[in-house]
């Protein structure tokens, strides 16, 4: 006859178990939600002068607006004095590849809230 005495474990694993399954099935999967953003490159990519507002976005996250660097924070400011000054302008945003898609994504957001609803995305030389 064995005397030794032990803790047995064959109620702690079906308990372990229960509360894998419970938790498997009460699991909630999400899809998750977002933008995919695919942008344009060209190799033949060429500077076109029209009556665009043009920003830039350097590989660095520098912001240039009209041949003037800007605060990121500062993005929709700017479009509302240009936008002021020449309603009927549309606004061209080209990104480095290099630089942040958020940063590009923040632009835009700024470029509309600054009351131009005619934003376009150029093509940079990759």
């Amino acid at each position: 006859m064995d005397d030794s005495t032990g803790i047995d474990l064959a109620p702690m694993l079906d308990f372990v178990l229960n509360l894998l399954i419970f938790f498997i099935i009460t699991a909630v999967f999400l899809k998750e939600v977002g933008i995919n953003v695919s942008r344009p490159n060209s190799s033949a990519a060429e500077k076109s002068e029209s009556s665009s507002i043009v920003i830039l976005i350097a590989a660095d996250g520098e912001i240039t607006i009209d041949h003037k660097v800007v605060d990121q924070r500062s993005v929709r400011a700017k479009i509302e004095s240009l936008h002021a000054q020449k309603p009927d302008d549309a606004v061209v945003v080209a990104a480095d590849p290099g630089s942040a898609t958020g940063i590009l994504v923040d632009v835009i957001d700024q470029v509309r809230q600054g009351g131009v609803m005619a934003v376009s995305i150029a093509p940079t030389k990759s």
